[in-house]
């Protein structure tokens, strides 16, 4: 094929990469992906005049404004002159905020009887990419479904169930565990706070503390230290605000009602007065703070709620009123810092014990700068009084699993191989030497195997059996969470992409990103497979390659599309994603060629039937990932050996499939795939031309051929003393 024929097929390709990715902006945002919302959502007392309520509890045709904190809305049926209560419908951001995948939650309106039996759900709005640009939306519908009938009080987690343990199990959805795990727990937990508030749940008395003879007064530096002081800051970029110098809020806390500590902070006069004015079974904790803002919030003002603090305890949040707060005059303990504000907090309710482990709560509004829309986000600190003040020292604590953690444990086997995978391919590519030199340009079966195994593998256990294709949209996220709030639970939650990406920066760095590029990305394996299959059975003599001054011009693109994305990232992390449809390889791993819209099946589809006929267009001049990854092979510590005579010599750049060895003999790792074909030839002394006159001088001259070193050169000959000869 020539040139220009050529390039007509990759001004197609480039045609159906923007039929691809503008498809779905022209369409718009579909579902709740994105949805916007209204700017009264979270404040309005009047929540079902902007929310489907009498979706989620049928039957009712009547809701109150917003009631109790965390709040909810009582649903009635009118009967006549009269109304019954029926149920109740809340919003879960008004309850919690658990991120799922996207760092963002899952905004649903839930429903329940006056019996906690769960009446309906609705996913309002969510930031999921994979429900957008993958996963139909209506499998999420489809899986929060199951909850309908349950009883909130219920245990339910996302697998297989243990009805011997009293545990229930839901369908997940493939592709997006995190996203159910998140959502199962948004579901569960929203029902239970408002169980417990309604009166459905009861709460359960704990044991109470019971404080060992502890004599010392320790200053605040050993309060520190120990834990019965804690700090808990926010900074304005949590919040979606400019970075600044000082923190949002930077608050420090603890528990008075421990002797020690209650007399060092407070002094023995203090801590006496505080303690004759609690009831039996009440809590005081002390807050202060030097931040930007007021951690009392307006709430004071508007009912005597303090908006912005709360207290958890397992399931249980505990607020405070005007008549729960304190004045703190002053902190007693030497070494106490400076501060703006102080309080005293009463915790009155039996169902809480400073026994067991609590957190102190900071909630927020943080500015979504894509949208301008305000979302509930809450920020805790765990505290737990040291054991050296409980008689008896700590009671034991069995926590659940993080849901990062549950993945990781519900897929064992499957880590392990994929790691034993990872560490295989590392290994076989650090003993490249001893491969090559058993290889030749007519044999290069000792090197291939290795390499078409880790593709086959690739494409059929990491790619369809894992779903583990690394992406662009990972890259972006990366970027954004070391801008603004750095969280290693959203990294971890897919062991796969996780163990892959620690394996793509360690070998980037080694030797470049050809290692993972060449060997082992899903799609470049699958593209490079194709291209060597369709040679086998005969039409080599249809495929092609760029010359390489077209190669050179267009090998940029990736590199402009890396940087585009990275750009729109910073206005509309919503807009990269879709834009991201750039890369086919949702189309083609996690969803399907055949289950998407044609736009996405065209492309895909014909970034593969390209593949046939050129050696992996995607890869060299499209990928925006490749161009990433690209960048900081620039600064790998290995790169591939040269002669001398590379310089001059041509024949490695003639059978070069990744165009990456220039007319002066070097090679461009950022754009070299490890193929290794270069090196075979490189101590083949019948295909390397400055190896082959060399063995041809050398057996003209009667010379024996010692072995070729590592340098590519003959070892030389040691001349016999004479005196040995």
């Amino acid at each position: 094929m020539n040139p220009i024929s050529a390039l007509r097929s990759l001004a197609a390709g480039a045609l159906l990469a923007a039929t691809a990715l503008f498809s779905p902006l022209a369409a718009g945002a579909q579902g709740a992906y994105e949805a916007p919302l209204p700017a009264e959502l979270n404040t309005d007392p009047e929540l079902c005049r902007h929310v489907p309520c009498e979706e989620v509890v049928p039957g009712a045709d009547s809701f109150s404004p917003r009631k109790g904190k965390p709040a909810y809305v009582e649903a009635y049926r009118s009967e006549g002159d009269r109304k019954t209560l029926v149920g109740y419908a809340f919003l879960s951001t008004d309850i919690v905020d658990i991120p799922a995948y996207s760092g963002k939650p899952v905004i649903t309106l839930i429903g329940m009887d006056t019996k906690g039996i769960i009446t309906g759900t609705r996913i309002l709005r969510h930031s999921e990419p994979i429900l957008l640009l993958g996963i139909p939306e209506s499998v999420l519908t489809k899986f929060i479904k199951q909850y309908l009938g349950r009883f909130v009080g219920d245990k339910i987690e996302i697998g297989k169930g243990h009805a011997d343990e009293g545990v229930i199990g839901l369908d997940a959805i493939t592709g997006a565990t995190v996203t159910v795990i998140a959502e199962n727990q948004v579901i569960m937990r929203s029902g239970v706070a408002i169980a417990r508030q309604v009166g459905i749940l009861k709460v359960e008395p704990k044991p109470q503390i019971r404080f060992a003879p502890v004599g010392d007064t320790p200053d605040w530096a050993q309060l520190m230290e120990e834990g019965s002081v804690r700090r808990l800051t926010v900074r304005p970029e949590q919040l979606g605000m400019p970075r600044a110098g000082q923190p949002y809020v930077d608050m420090y806390y603890g528990y008075l009602n421990t002797p020690s500590v209650g007399r060092s902070l407070l002094g023995s006069d203090g801590y006496a007065s505080l303690m004759s004015r609690l009831k039996p079974g009440e809590h005081a904790i002390f807050i202060v703070s030097s931040g930007t803002d007021s951690f009392k919030g307006s709430g004071f003002v508007r009912g005597g709620i303090y908006d912005r603090v709360q207290v958890a305890q397992d399931m249980d949040a505990y607020t405070f009123r005007d008549l729960d707060y304190l004045n703190l005059w002053g902190l007693k303990a030497a070494g106490a810092p400076g501060y703006k504000e102080s309080a005293i907090f009463i915790i009155r309710d039996p169902g809480f014990s400073a026994a067991y482990p609590w957190s102190l709560v900071f909630l927020a509004n943080k500015l979504d700068r894509e949208t301008g829309h305000r979302d509930f986000v809450s920020f805790s600190d765990e505290y737990w009084v040291p054991g050296r003040y409980m008689e008896g020292g700590r009671p034991t604590v069995v926590k659940p699993d993080a849901p990062w953690l549950k993945v990781w444990k519900s897929r064992t086997a499957e880590i392990a191989l994929f790691a034993a995978l990872l560490i295989a391919v590392a290994a076989v590519y650090a003993s490249r030497d001893a491969l090559t030199r058993r290889s030749t340009r007519k044999n290069k079966w000792p090197v291939n195997a290795f390499k078409y195994t880790a593709w086959v593998i690739s494409i059929g256990f990491v790619g369809f059996g894992l779903l583990a294709q690394p992406s662009i949209t990972q890259v972006l996220t990366w970027f954004h969470s070391l801008l603004f709030k750095w969280e290693w639970e959203l990294f971890l939650t897919d062991p796969f992409i996780f163990l892959f990406w620690i394996f793509i920066i360690v070998t980037t760095f080694v030797w470049g990103r050809g290692l993972f590029c060449g060997w082992l990305c899903p799609f470049g394996s699958l593209s490079e497979l194709l291209y060597k299959v369709a040679r086998s059975i005969g039409l080599g003599r249809f495929q092609f390659a760029l010359p390489m001054k077209w190669h050179d011009r267009l090998k940029w693109v990736k590199y402009a599309a890396f940087f585009m994305l990275l750009a729109v990232s910073m206005f509309s992390m919503g807009l990269a994603e879709k834009l991201a449809e750039i890369e086919p390889f949702k189309t083609t791993y996690l969803v399907g060629l055949f289950n998407r819209s044609w736009p996405y099946t065209l492309f895909a589809s014909g970034i593969l039937a390209l593949s046939i006929f050129m050696e992996r267009p995607f890869c060299k001049y499209l990928c925006p990932l490749g161009g990433a990854l690209a960048m900081p092979s620039t600064f790998r510590w290995f790169g591939l050996r040269r002669k001398q005579e590379c310089s001059t010599c041509k024949a490695c750049a003639v059978g070069c499939g990744s165009l990456a060895i220039d007319e002066h003999g070097r090679i461009d790792h950022r754009e070299c795939m490890h193929c290794l074909d270069c090196m075979v030839l490189y101590t083949d002394e019948h295909a390397c031309p400055p190896l082959a006159q060399e063995r041809k001088r050398r057996t003209k001259a009667g010379l024996p051929l010692t072995p070729i070193g590592r340098d590519g050169y003959y070892i030389p000959i040691k001349p016999v003393p004479a005196e040995q000869a």
